[in-house]
Protein backbone atom coordinates (compact mmCIF):
# COMPACT_ATOMS: atom_id res chain seq x y z
CA UNK A 1 0.00 0.00 0.00
CA UNK A 2 3.04 2.30 0.11
CA UNK A 3 3.93 4.04 -3.12
CA UNK A 4 7.72 4.21 -3.26
CA UNK A 5 9.20 7.61 -4.18
CA UNK A 6 5.74 8.98 -4.92
CA UNK A 7 5.64 12.33 -6.67
CA UNK A 8 2.84 14.68 -7.60
CA UNK A 9 1.95 15.09 -11.26
CA UNK A 10 2.29 18.73 -12.20
CA UNK A 11 0.62 20.37 -15.15
CA UNK A 12 2.56 21.85 -18.05
CA UNK A 13 1.35 24.59 -20.38
CA UNK A 14 -2.06 23.86 -21.81
CA UNK A 15 -2.85 20.83 -19.69
CA UNK A 16 -5.34 20.08 -16.96
CA UNK A 17 -4.84 18.29 -13.64
CA UNK A 18 -7.69 16.99 -11.54
CA UNK A 19 -7.94 15.40 -8.11
CA UNK A 20 -9.02 11.80 -8.14
CA UNK A 21 -9.75 9.05 -5.64
CA UNK A 22 -9.63 9.53 -1.88
CA UNK A 23 -6.15 11.00 -1.82
CA UNK A 24 -3.03 9.77 -0.07
CA UNK A 25 -0.84 10.39 2.94
CA UNK A 26 2.64 11.66 2.08
CA UNK A 27 5.36 10.87 4.60
CA UNK A 28 7.10 14.24 4.90
CA UNK A 29 9.20 13.52 8.00
CA UNK A 30 10.68 10.39 9.53
CA UNK A 31 12.62 7.30 8.39
CA UNK A 32 10.17 6.60 5.53
CA UNK A 33 10.20 10.18 4.22
CA UNK A 34 9.38 10.44 0.50
CA UNK A 35 6.99 7.48 0.44
CA UNK A 36 3.20 7.71 0.32
CA UNK A 37 0.26 5.70 1.61
CA UNK A 38 -2.42 5.20 -1.03
CA UNK A 39 -5.88 5.33 0.55
CA UNK A 40 -8.21 2.60 -0.66
CA UNK A 41 -11.92 1.94 -0.10
CA UNK A 42 -11.22 -0.38 2.83
CA UNK A 43 -9.82 0.43 6.27
CA UNK A 44 -6.02 0.21 6.54
CA UNK A 45 -3.95 -0.27 9.67
CA UNK A 46 -0.61 1.49 10.15
CA UNK A 47 2.13 0.46 12.55
CA UNK A 48 5.66 -0.84 13.07
CA UNK A 49 4.68 -4.45 13.61
CA UNK A 50 4.04 -7.27 11.17
CA UNK A 51 0.43 -7.84 10.16
CA UNK A 52 -0.37 -4.18 9.39
CA UNK A 53 -1.56 -3.11 5.98
CA UNK A 54 1.06 -0.34 6.09
CA UNK A 55 4.36 -1.21 7.78
CA UNK A 56 6.54 1.77 8.78
CA UNK A 57 10.15 1.58 9.98
CA UNK A 58 9.87 4.30 12.66
CA UNK A 59 10.61 2.47 15.99
CA UNK A 60 8.73 5.15 17.99
CA UNK A 61 5.46 4.11 16.33
CA UNK A 62 3.39 1.46 18.12
CA UNK A 63 3.05 -1.98 16.58
CA UNK A 64 -0.59 -1.17 15.74
CA UNK A 65 -0.76 2.59 15.85
CA UNK A 66 -3.38 4.01 13.52
CA UNK A 67 -6.33 3.05 11.35
CA UNK A 68 -7.19 4.88 8.11
CA UNK A 69 -10.93 4.56 7.56
CA UNK A 70 -12.73 5.91 4.47
CA UNK A 71 -16.22 7.18 5.37
CA UNK A 72 -19.01 8.94 3.44
CA UNK A 73 -17.90 12.20 5.12
CA UNK A 74 -14.21 11.84 4.27
CA UNK A 75 -11.15 9.97 5.47
CA UNK A 76 -10.98 9.34 9.23
CA UNK A 77 -7.91 8.46 11.28
CA UNK A 78 -8.39 6.49 14.51
CA UNK A 79 -5.68 6.00 17.09
CA UNK A 80 -5.56 2.29 18.04
CA UNK A 81 -4.42 2.84 21.62
CA UNK A 82 -0.87 3.76 20.69
CA UNK A 83 1.72 4.35 23.42
CA UNK A 84 3.05 7.69 22.18
CA UNK A 85 -0.23 8.96 20.72
CA UNK A 86 -1.32 10.64 17.48
CA UNK A 87 -1.21 14.43 17.13
CA UNK A 88 -2.50 17.23 14.90
CA UNK A 89 -1.16 20.76 15.47
CA UNK A 90 0.30 19.58 18.78
CA UNK A 91 -3.03 18.27 20.12
CA UNK A 92 -3.54 14.56 20.77
CA UNK A 93 -6.58 12.97 19.11
CA UNK A 94 -8.44 9.68 19.13
CA UNK A 95 -10.43 10.25 15.95
CA UNK A 96 -9.85 12.84 13.24
CA UNK A 97 -11.55 13.52 9.89
CA UNK A 98 -8.88 14.73 7.48
CA UNK A 99 -8.92 17.80 5.27
CA UNK A 100 -6.45 18.20 2.43
CA UNK A 101 -3.23 19.73 3.74
CA UNK A 102 -3.66 18.35 7.28
CA UNK A 103 -0.43 17.11 8.88
CA UNK A 104 -0.53 14.32 11.48
CA UNK A 105 2.39 13.24 13.67
CA UNK A 106 2.85 9.69 14.95
CA UNK A 107 6.13 8.97 16.71
CA UNK A 108 8.86 10.74 14.75
CA UNK A 109 6.87 10.48 11.51
CA UNK A 110 4.73 13.23 9.98
CA UNK A 111 2.03 12.40 7.44
CA UNK A 112 0.41 15.01 5.16
CA UNK A 113 -2.98 14.34 3.56
CA UNK A 114 -3.04 15.41 -0.10
CA UNK A 115 -5.30 14.56 -3.02
CA UNK A 116 -4.21 12.15 -5.68
CA UNK A 117 -3.89 13.98 -8.96
CA UNK A 118 -4.03 12.78 -12.53
CA UNK A 119 -2.88 14.71 -15.54
CA UNK A 120 -5.31 14.55 -18.40
CA UNK A 121 -3.61 14.59 -21.78
CA UNK A 122 -6.02 14.36 -24.70
CA UNK A 123 -5.51 14.96 -28.38
CA UNK A 124 -6.00 18.62 -29.37
CA UNK A 125 -9.48 19.61 -30.47
CA UNK A 126 -9.97 19.84 -34.21
CA UNK A 127 -11.66 23.20 -33.63
CA UNK A 128 -9.71 26.44 -33.35
CA UNK A 129 -12.25 28.04 -31.07
CA UNK A 130 -14.44 27.32 -28.07
CA UNK A 131 -17.16 29.90 -27.62
CA UNK A 132 -15.41 33.27 -27.55
CA UNK A 133 -11.97 31.66 -27.16
CA UNK A 134 -9.73 31.29 -30.20
CA UNK A 135 -6.40 29.52 -30.64
CA UNK A 136 -4.45 27.40 -33.10
CA UNK A 137 -1.66 26.19 -30.83
CA UNK A 138 -2.04 22.55 -29.68
CA UNK A 139 -1.72 23.61 -26.02
CA UNK A 140 -4.81 25.77 -26.30
CA UNK A 141 -6.75 23.29 -28.43
CA UNK A 142 -6.17 20.65 -25.75
CA UNK A 143 -7.87 23.00 -23.32
CA UNK A 144 -10.77 23.43 -25.75
CA UNK A 145 -11.29 19.66 -25.78
CA UNK A 146 -11.17 19.49 -21.99
CA UNK A 147 -13.42 22.47 -21.33
CA UNK A 148 -16.53 20.56 -22.36
CA UNK A 149 -15.88 17.86 -19.74
CA UNK A 150 -15.11 20.45 -17.08
CA UNK A 151 -18.20 22.49 -17.88
CA UNK A 152 -20.45 19.44 -17.66
CA UNK A 153 -19.38 18.77 -14.07
CA UNK A 154 -19.92 20.92 -10.99
CA UNK A 155 -16.31 20.63 -9.81
CA UNK A 156 -14.47 23.64 -8.44
CA UNK A 157 -11.87 24.87 -10.94
CA UNK A 158 -8.63 26.80 -10.48
CA UNK A 159 -7.38 28.59 -13.61
CA UNK A 160 -3.74 29.64 -13.53
CA UNK A 161 -2.05 32.00 -15.96
CA UNK A 162 -0.40 35.37 -16.38
CA UNK A 163 -2.31 38.63 -16.51
CA UNK A 164 -4.04 39.05 -19.85
CA UNK A 165 -4.18 35.38 -20.88
CA UNK A 166 -7.98 35.34 -20.76
CA UNK A 167 -8.69 33.49 -17.50
CA UNK A 168 -12.05 35.24 -17.06
CA UNK A 169 -13.06 34.23 -20.60
CA UNK A 170 -12.29 30.61 -19.73
CA UNK A 171 -14.47 30.93 -16.63
CA UNK A 172 -17.29 32.46 -18.66
CA UNK A 173 -17.17 29.63 -21.20
CA UNK A 174 -17.25 27.04 -18.41
CA UNK A 175 -20.41 28.74 -17.15
CA UNK A 176 -22.01 29.14 -20.60
CA UNK A 177 -21.52 25.47 -21.42
CA UNK A 178 -22.69 24.20 -18.01
CA UNK A 179 -26.07 23.20 -16.64
CA UNK A 180 -25.95 26.48 -14.69
CA UNK A 181 -25.89 28.68 -17.80
CA UNK A 182 -29.40 29.95 -17.02
CA UNK A 183 -28.18 31.26 -13.67
CA UNK A 184 -26.02 34.30 -12.88
CA UNK A 185 -22.29 34.58 -13.59
CA UNK A 186 -20.89 36.75 -10.79
CA UNK A 187 -17.32 38.10 -10.86
CA UNK A 188 -15.63 38.88 -7.55
CA UNK A 189 -12.17 40.46 -7.69
CA UNK A 190 -10.39 39.41 -4.50
CA UNK A 191 -7.73 42.07 -4.96
CA UNK A 192 -10.08 45.01 -5.48
CA UNK A 193 -11.98 44.98 -2.16
CA UNK A 194 -10.43 46.34 1.08
CA UNK A 195 -9.71 43.43 3.40
CA UNK A 196 -11.99 44.80 6.11
CA UNK A 197 -14.94 44.64 3.68
CA UNK A 198 -14.21 41.32 1.93
CA UNK A 199 -16.30 39.12 4.23
CA UNK A 200 -19.28 41.44 3.81
CA UNK A 201 -18.80 41.54 0.03
CA UNK A 202 -18.50 37.74 -0.20
CA UNK A 203 -21.04 36.59 2.39
CA UNK A 204 -23.29 39.61 2.89
CA UNK A 205 -24.15 41.48 6.09
CA UNK A 206 -27.08 42.33 8.31
CA UNK A 207 -28.25 45.84 9.06
CA UNK A 208 -26.32 47.37 11.96
CA UNK A 209 -23.54 44.76 11.89
CA UNK A 210 -20.95 47.51 11.41
CA UNK A 211 -20.79 51.26 10.83
CA UNK A 212 -22.37 52.03 7.49
CA UNK A 213 -24.45 48.83 7.31
CA UNK A 214 -27.80 50.62 7.04
CA UNK A 215 -29.60 47.73 5.29
CA UNK A 216 -29.24 43.98 4.89
CA UNK A 217 -27.04 43.13 1.89
CA UNK A 218 -26.53 39.87 0.03
CA UNK A 219 -22.93 38.92 -0.75
CA UNK A 220 -21.40 37.51 -3.92
CA UNK A 221 -22.18 33.91 -2.95
CA UNK A 222 -25.92 34.59 -2.61
CA UNK A 223 -25.91 36.75 -5.75
CA UNK A 224 -24.46 33.77 -7.63
CA UNK A 225 -27.01 31.29 -6.22
CA UNK A 226 -28.01 28.88 -8.99
CA UNK A 227 -25.06 29.96 -11.14
CA UNK A 228 -21.30 30.41 -11.08
CA UNK A 229 -19.10 32.56 -8.84
CA UNK A 230 -15.80 33.57 -10.43
CA UNK A 231 -13.21 34.46 -7.79
CA UNK A 232 -10.62 36.44 -9.72
CA UNK A 233 -7.12 36.99 -8.29
CA UNK A 234 -7.71 34.46 -5.52
CA UNK A 235 -4.04 34.74 -4.57
CA UNK A 236 -4.73 38.30 -3.34
CA UNK A 237 -7.28 37.13 -0.77
CA UNK A 238 -6.32 38.30 2.72
CA UNK A 239 -5.14 35.41 4.95
CA UNK A 240 -7.67 36.28 7.67
CA UNK A 241 -10.56 35.77 5.23
CA UNK A 242 -9.33 32.45 3.83
CA UNK A 243 -10.80 30.26 6.66
CA UNK A 244 -14.26 31.77 6.06
CA UNK A 245 -14.03 31.02 2.34
CA UNK A 246 -12.94 27.47 3.08
CA UNK A 247 -15.97 26.97 5.35
CA UNK A 248 -18.29 28.38 2.66
CA UNK A 249 -16.87 25.95 0.08
CA UNK A 250 -17.16 23.00 2.45
CA UNK A 251 -20.64 23.79 3.77
CA UNK A 252 -22.06 25.29 0.56
CA UNK A 253 -23.54 27.81 2.96
CA UNK A 254 -22.63 31.33 4.09
CA UNK A 255 -23.14 33.28 7.28
CA UNK A 256 -23.61 37.03 6.76
CA UNK A 257 -21.53 39.39 8.86
CA UNK A 258 -23.56 39.99 12.02
CA UNK A 259 -25.65 36.86 11.45
CA UNK A 260 -25.97 33.77 13.65
CA UNK A 261 -27.14 31.21 11.09
CA UNK A 262 -25.98 29.93 7.72
CA UNK A 263 -27.83 30.40 4.42
CA UNK A 264 -27.57 27.53 1.94
CA UNK A 265 -26.36 28.43 -1.55
CA UNK A 266 -26.06 26.42 -4.75
CA UNK A 267 -22.95 27.86 -6.38
CA UNK A 268 -20.27 26.52 -8.69
CA UNK A 269 -16.94 28.21 -7.92
CA UNK A 270 -14.25 28.96 -10.50
CA UNK A 271 -11.14 30.74 -9.24
CA UNK A 272 -8.21 32.31 -11.08
CA UNK A 273 -4.76 33.55 -10.17
CA UNK A 274 -1.64 34.92 -11.81
CA UNK A 275 0.38 34.01 -8.71
CA UNK A 276 2.25 30.79 -7.97
CA UNK A 277 0.02 29.54 -5.16
CA UNK A 278 2.50 26.85 -4.17
CA UNK A 279 5.06 29.59 -3.48
CA UNK A 280 2.38 31.51 -1.57
CA UNK A 281 1.70 28.42 0.54
CA UNK A 282 5.42 28.03 1.28
CA UNK A 283 5.53 31.69 2.34
CA UNK A 284 2.52 31.13 4.66
CA UNK A 285 0.39 33.62 2.71
CA UNK A 286 -2.10 31.09 1.37
CA UNK A 287 -3.74 28.17 3.14
CA UNK A 288 -2.83 24.80 1.74
CA UNK A 289 -6.21 23.26 2.58
CA UNK A 290 -7.98 26.10 0.71
CA UNK A 291 -5.69 25.53 -2.29
CA UNK A 292 -6.67 21.86 -2.47
CA UNK A 293 -10.34 22.75 -2.05
CA UNK A 294 -10.15 25.17 -4.99
CA UNK A 295 -7.92 23.04 -7.23
CA UNK A 296 -10.25 20.07 -7.69
CA UNK A 297 -9.54 20.76 -11.36
CA UNK A 298 -6.50 22.88 -12.16
CA UNK A 299 -5.97 24.40 -15.59
CA UNK A 300 -2.99 26.40 -16.83
CA UNK A 301 -3.48 28.89 -19.66
CA UNK A 302 -0.15 29.37 -21.48
CA UNK A 303 1.10 32.92 -22.19
CA UNK A 304 0.93 34.28 -25.72
CA UNK A 305 4.73 34.27 -26.17
CA UNK A 306 4.65 30.46 -25.84
CA UNK A 307 2.15 30.13 -28.69
CA UNK A 308 3.19 32.59 -31.43
CA UNK A 309 1.24 30.63 -34.06
CA UNK A 310 -1.92 31.92 -32.37
CA UNK A 311 -1.03 35.53 -33.18
CA UNK A 312 -2.21 35.53 -36.85
CA UNK A 313 -5.49 33.88 -35.85
CA UNK A 314 -6.06 36.38 -33.04
CA UNK A 315 -5.16 39.32 -35.30
CA UNK A 316 -7.81 38.14 -37.77
CA UNK A 317 -10.31 37.57 -34.94
CA UNK A 318 -9.83 41.03 -33.40
CA UNK A 319 -9.71 42.73 -36.81
CA UNK A 320 -13.18 41.38 -37.62
CA UNK A 321 -14.36 42.48 -34.19
CA UNK A 322 -13.13 46.09 -34.44
CA UNK A 323 -13.04 46.88 -38.18
CA UNK A 324 -16.76 47.77 -38.34
CA UNK A 325 -17.37 45.67 -41.45
CA UNK A 326 -14.23 46.74 -43.30
CA UNK A 327 -11.77 44.17 -44.65
CA UNK A 328 -8.35 45.25 -43.39
CA UNK A 329 -5.13 43.58 -44.52
CA UNK A 330 -1.92 43.15 -42.54
CA UNK A 331 1.41 42.69 -44.34
CA UNK A 332 3.55 39.59 -43.87
CA UNK A 333 6.32 41.73 -42.33
CA UNK A 334 4.00 43.31 -39.78
CA UNK A 335 2.49 39.95 -38.95
CA UNK A 336 6.00 38.60 -38.26
CA UNK A 337 6.65 41.60 -36.06
CA UNK A 338 3.53 40.79 -34.05
CA UNK A 339 4.53 37.10 -33.83
CA UNK A 340 7.93 37.98 -32.37
CA UNK A 341 6.76 40.62 -29.91
CA UNK A 342 7.14 39.52 -26.24
CA UNK A 343 3.52 40.45 -25.35
CA UNK A 344 3.96 40.98 -21.59
CA UNK A 345 0.24 41.82 -21.51
CA UNK A 346 -0.61 38.66 -23.45
CA UNK A 347 -3.87 38.42 -25.43
CA UNK A 348 -5.30 41.54 -23.81
CA UNK A 349 -2.32 43.58 -25.01
CA UNK A 350 -2.65 42.19 -28.55
CA UNK A 351 -6.37 42.98 -28.51
CA UNK A 352 -5.66 46.59 -27.51
CA UNK A 353 -3.06 46.97 -30.27
CA UNK A 354 -5.45 45.65 -32.94
CA UNK A 355 -8.34 47.77 -31.64
CA UNK A 356 -6.14 50.88 -31.90
CA UNK A 357 -4.85 49.81 -35.34
CA UNK A 358 -8.43 49.45 -36.60
CA UNK A 359 -9.28 52.91 -35.28
CA UNK A 360 -6.25 54.43 -37.03
CA UNK A 361 -6.78 52.63 -40.34
CA UNK A 362 -8.43 54.65 -43.13
CA UNK A 363 -7.77 52.48 -46.17
CA UNK A 364 -7.53 48.72 -46.47
CA UNK A 365 -4.25 48.39 -44.55
CA UNK A 366 -4.25 47.61 -40.84
CA UNK A 367 -2.02 50.32 -39.35
CA UNK A 368 0.09 48.23 -37.01
CA UNK A 369 3.08 50.62 -36.96
CA UNK A 370 0.96 53.58 -35.91
CA UNK A 371 -0.78 51.51 -33.25
CA UNK A 372 2.58 50.54 -31.75
CA UNK A 373 3.95 54.07 -31.97
CA UNK A 374 0.96 55.73 -30.30
CA UNK A 375 0.29 53.10 -27.69
CA UNK A 376 2.40 53.97 -24.66
CA UNK A 377 3.95 50.95 -23.05
CA UNK A 378 4.00 48.81 -26.20
CA UNK A 379 7.65 49.55 -26.95
CA UNK A 380 9.22 51.08 -23.87
CA UNK A 381 9.53 48.84 -20.83
CA UNK A 382 9.55 51.82 -18.46
CA UNK A 383 6.45 53.51 -19.94
CA UNK A 384 2.98 53.34 -18.46
CA UNK A 385 0.16 51.92 -20.57
CA UNK A 386 -2.76 54.24 -19.84
CA UNK A 387 -4.99 52.29 -22.23
CA UNK A 388 -5.38 49.67 -19.49
CA UNK A 389 -7.12 49.92 -16.12
CA UNK A 390 -4.75 50.81 -13.26
CA UNK A 391 -4.50 47.26 -11.91
CA UNK A 392 -3.76 45.70 -15.30
CA UNK A 393 -1.26 48.41 -16.29
CA UNK A 394 0.55 47.91 -12.98
CA UNK A 395 0.69 44.14 -13.47
CA UNK A 396 2.03 44.59 -17.01
CA UNK A 397 4.75 46.94 -15.80
CA UNK A 398 5.74 44.51 -13.03
CA UNK A 399 5.90 41.63 -15.50
CA UNK A 400 8.10 43.69 -17.82
CA UNK A 401 10.40 44.64 -14.93
CA UNK A 402 10.68 41.02 -13.74
CA UNK A 403 11.59 39.78 -17.19
CA UNK A 404 14.26 42.39 -17.86
CA UNK A 405 15.72 42.18 -14.35
CA UNK A 406 16.21 38.42 -14.28
CA UNK A 407 17.42 38.40 -17.90
CA UNK A 408 20.08 41.01 -17.01
CA UNK A 409 21.12 39.20 -13.82
CA UNK A 410 21.50 35.93 -15.69
CA UNK A 411 23.52 37.62 -18.43
CA UNK A 412 25.79 39.33 -15.89
CA UNK A 413 26.53 35.97 -14.25
CA UNK A 414 27.07 34.18 -17.57
CA UNK A 415 24.06 31.91 -17.20
CA UNK A 416 24.91 30.76 -13.65
CA UNK A 417 21.47 30.51 -12.07
CA UNK A 418 22.73 30.11 -8.49
CA UNK A 419 25.00 33.16 -8.74
CA UNK A 420 22.22 35.25 -10.33
CA UNK A 421 19.76 34.24 -7.62
CA UNK A 422 22.28 35.13 -4.88
CA UNK A 423 22.94 38.54 -6.43
CA UNK A 424 19.20 39.19 -6.63
CA UNK A 425 18.76 37.93 -3.05
CA UNK A 426 16.03 35.62 -4.32
CA UNK A 427 15.57 31.95 -3.49
CA UNK A 428 17.09 29.83 -6.27
CA UNK A 429 13.83 27.89 -6.76
CA UNK A 430 11.83 31.10 -7.06
CA UNK A 431 14.38 32.54 -9.50
CA UNK A 432 13.94 29.44 -11.70
CA UNK A 433 10.15 29.85 -11.49
CA UNK A 434 10.53 33.44 -12.73
CA UNK A 435 12.65 32.20 -15.63
CA UNK A 436 9.95 29.72 -16.61
CA UNK A 437 7.20 32.30 -16.15
CA UNK A 438 8.87 34.66 -18.62
CA UNK A 439 9.98 31.98 -21.06
CA UNK A 440 13.70 32.49 -20.42
CA UNK A 441 16.42 29.83 -20.50
CA UNK A 442 19.02 29.18 -17.82
CA UNK A 443 21.72 30.78 -19.95
CA UNK A 444 22.46 34.28 -21.20
CA UNK A 445 20.85 35.28 -24.48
Amino acid sequence: MIEKNATRILDQGGSMVRQSGRGRLLIVKGPDRGEAIAIAELTLTVGSGAGNDVLLSDPTISRRHLAIEPTPDGVMLRDLGSTNGSFVQGARFQELTLGFGTEVTIGQTTLKYVPSEEQLELAPSEEESYGSLAGRDPKLRKLFRLLADVAASDATVLIEGETGTGKELFAEEIHRHSARRGGPFVVFDCGAVPKELIESALFGHLRGSFTGAVTDRAGAFEEADGGTLFLDEIGELAPEVQPSLLRALDKRAVRPVGGTSYNQVSVRVVAATNRNLRAEIAAKRFREDLYYRLAVVRMHVPPLRERPDDVPLLVEHFSRQFAAGRELQVSKEELERLRHHAWPGNVRELRNVIERACALSHGTKLEIDEAFDERTGAQAGDAVNIDLPFKEAKAQLIDSFEREYIRAQLKRHEGNLSAAARAAEVDRKHFRELLRKHGLRESSE
